[in-house]
């Protein structure tokens, strides 16, 4: 199941001081640490696991302003021209192409819908054209007898290879000086007059003026035990790859009941655009009245489960002294089982709209744990009452393709600096 990543070789013994602690080994907590270190501050970069061993390297690939939030469209379009600019000057290959990205419209409704979202996206920058079925043999010859009414193109939209980008971009952060520990824990913090002195890990102390939690469907857990509260669930998507497969469109698609793009070994990651698992756990209860007017709206496709995930949350304590061991330490890695019934539903689809996927063949399966906010919003900035704390997380299955933005952004906020885009709509006081 689990993606099939390089270990990066990273530090091992934990310095006694630094200036920011980035607690979280994805691609949003690379980011920041790339950014801090091109800045020469120095940073150290904490995961309990392997860099990118979670979400990151399980997502779907897009690096996209389509169908965004507006209020996440700056930051798409900031992080569109970093892809652009690592892509040339980190020395690795990303994956990163902007081979554009295409939303089905598969009824009148969704075209309305969807010319709706570009009147509001072109008025921010987002270069997109919505296409009468007539105008999608152009690019798309096999849409044209998907049924569609039309689709909404996105020409300068892109992909990245999700098992390649974070690595590399770690190893630029390394080269600036950035120090990288893995197998590392952070059980907590050290808060001395009211504000973050350091952070408390599975090997000592750490002492440093600023912490970033970017910890993914880690970060709520984390904050309680703070006496922080941040309303955050897990959901789980499931995804496929294939082995290479010519004949199929370069474009990345999503319709409703499928989504594709091309790898850049020449085969596809497919999924189910409008089908993840909501397991059922004590948070789903703690954060009911949060979540509740987003289930008819931004997550009216989830499907809830009942398992043993609850009972296993139920036993993970709230609370733990920071010299004892932590629920990081006794899980560092989020691998799910990923859905046969999803993945069969989206491959069944895909192939009647699709012939050339027919001859698909299947090379791995796997599913990832996205952490989500009640408004699909993340949370980027200060938390007010404990000075020192920050938070990137919460990026609701959007976070692969705006995380180098956000890292910008998180700098400027460190430094008080002039920020890369309007931080408002990141605001943790918000939720």
């Amino acid at each position: 199941m689990y993606p099939q990543i390089e270990r990066l070789e990273c530090s091992s013994t934990l310095p006694a001081q630094t200036e920011v602690a980035v607690i979280g080994g994805g691609i949003v907590g690379v980011c920041c640490a790339w950014w801090l270190a091109e800045r020469g501050i120095p940073v150290v970069l904490l995961e309990k696991g392997e860099l990118a061993a979670e979400q990151s390297s399980r997502n779907w690939g897009w690096v996209r302003s389509m169908g965004r939030d507006l209020r996440e469209i700056p930051l798409a379009l900031a992080s569109l021209d970093i892809w652009t600019r690592w892509q040339a000057e980190l020395g690795e290959d990303l994956g990163f192409r902007r081979s554009g990205i295409l939303y089905a419209c598969e009824n009148p409704q969704q075209v309305q819908q969807q010319a709706d979202w570009l009147a509001a996206a072109s008025a921010q920058g987002v270069r997109a054209q919505l296409l009468e079925r007539s105008e999608l043999a152009r690019l798309l010859p096999d849409g044209a007898r998907a049924g569609w009414s039309g689709a909404l193109h996105t020409p300068l939209d892109g992909r990245a290879e999700p098992q390649l980008a974070t690595l590399a971009i770690a190893r630029g952060a390394r080269r600036l000086g950035a120090q990288l520990l893995t197998g590392c824990a952070v059980r907590g913090l050290d808060v001395q007059a009211g504000r973050v002195a350091g952070v408390v890990t599975e090997q000592g102390l750490l002492r440093c003026n600023q912490v970033v939690l970017a910890g993914s469907a880690w970060s709520s857990l984390f904050l309680r035990n703070l006496g922080i509260r941040l309303p955050q669930l897990k959901v789980i998507a499931s995804v496929l790859r294939t082995e290479p497969l010519p004949g199929a469109p370069e474009l990345a698609v999503g319709a409703r009941r499928y989504a594709f793009r091309k790898r850049l070994d020449g085969g596809y990651s497919i999924a189910q655009r409008s089908a993840n698992l909501a397991p059922i756990t004590p948070d789903s209860l703690r954060y009911l009245r949060d979540f509740l007017p987003a289930l008819g709206s931004q997550y009216r496709e989830l499907r809830l489960r009942l398992g043993r995930r609850f009972l296993d949350e139920l036993l993970t304590p709230n609370h733990w002294a920071l010299d004892t061991q932590s629920p990081f330490e006794r899980c560092r890695v989020l691998d799910p089982q990923p859905s046969p019934t999803i993945l069969a539903e989206a491959r069944s689809a895909l192939i009647e709209a699709f012939p050339a996927f027919a001859a698909m063949r299947v090379a791995q399966t796997w599913a990832g744990v996205m952490d989500v906010t009640p408004d699909a919003i993340p949370v980027i900035g200060a938390v007010e009452q404990l000075p020192g704390l920050f938070l990137s997380t919460g990026y609701s299955g959007h976070g692969f393709g705006i995380a180098p933005g956000a890292g910008r952004l998180m700098r400027d906020l460190l430094l008080g600096d002039t920020p890369l885009v309007d931080p408002a709509p990141f605001r943790f006081a918000r939720l």
